[in-house]
């Protein structure tokens, strides 16, 4: 077994709030050298970890804002979500659901607590990552896929000890729902306690992984607990996971698109040219409409 050990372990940082609606945890990018560089081509990943919020008759959330150069990518373990853009797409994403918007050469899109789900109050539990697009497809047309849980394939593990969701990529020859513009891989691990899963990588791919429910040992050698981050090595390919608690684990692992980066705010492009010439396009309404 050619091992992939474990770099570092993130804890997670204080909370802050995006909008009104969600509270995270930012673990990309961070001080704990975890930048955009490192974990290409995963440029952010905010992490609203389980969090009680009261019923509201005005849904809490994100209001209309602009994104050009990448793709927001929103998987839901608890609580709902509602997305419009100005491409026209909406839709509403629940527990084990995603939503992968490319943003490209330019949208707006704003995204809120579901009605039902604000009127009712609830636990609210997501993670919201940001992949950078290879140079050639940043002023690509924005799409959107709204993928529910129904449509992600699971590879079942032994002895019933839980199941893989492969949201994008390719696990044990079970490919992800997702399409990509680079290669991607990003699974929900759902092991049973006492089960183990193993993955395997390129070894210069940035792989990750945050565990999102429960406790898991990594090779054997470490235990990881619930809300903690794990960054892997650039070396060795290989690595398995025990649930010592029922668990949840979101598995990342890309290959790096070695391109200059060059981020301000909700842009991402690869010279700052590129991003004075986004914040131009924005101000001149290029991006198009959408109502707050």
């Amino acid at each position: 077994m050619n091992t992939k050990n474990i770099e570092i372990v993130v804890a997670p940082r204080e909370p802050h709030y995006v909008g009104d609606g969600f509270r995270v945890h930012n673990f990309i990018p961070s001080g704990f050298r975890l930048d955009m560089e490192r974990m290409d081509p995963f440029i952010l990943l905010d992490y609203n970890s389980p969090f009680y919020f009261p019923p509201t008759e005005k849904p809490r959330g994100v209001s209309v804002h602009p994104h050009r150069g990448f793709e927001t990518v929103t998987i839901a373990y608890q609580g709902k979500v509602a997305h419009h853009d100005s491409s026209g797409n909406s839709g509403v994403i629940g527990e084990g659901d995603v939503q992968w918007m490319t943003a490209a050469s330019g949208i707006l899109h704003k995204e809120y607590h579901e009605e039902k789900f604000s009127k009712e109050g609830g636990y609210f539990q997501m993670a919201q990552l940001w992949v950078n697009l290879p140079a050639k497809y940043k002023m690509s047309a924005p799409k959107y896929q709204g993928i529910t849980n129904a449509q992600i394939n699971k590879y079942e593990l032994k002895n019933n000890n839980g199941f893989i969701e492969v949201i994008a990529g390719n696990y044990k020859n079970i490919e992800g729902a997702a399409s990509t513009f680079s290669p991607v891989n990003m699974f929900n691990a759902r092991i049973e306690e006492g089960g183990r899963a193993d993955f395997s990588f390129p070894a210069h791919y940035n792989t990750a992984m945050l565990v999102v429910a429960g406790e898991i040992n990594v090779n054997g050698t470490q235990t990881v607990s619930e809300n903690h981050f794990v960054l892997f090595e650039n070396k060795g390919e290989d690595f398995s996971l025990e649930a010592t608690k029922k668990s949840v684990v979101l598995i990342l692992s890309g290959a790096p698109l070695n391109e200059p980066i060059a981020a301000q705010g909700p842009f991402v492009m690869n010279t700052r040219e590129e991003i004075a010439q986004a914040i131009k396009d924005y101000n001149l309404g290029k991006f198009g409409y959408l109502e707050e």
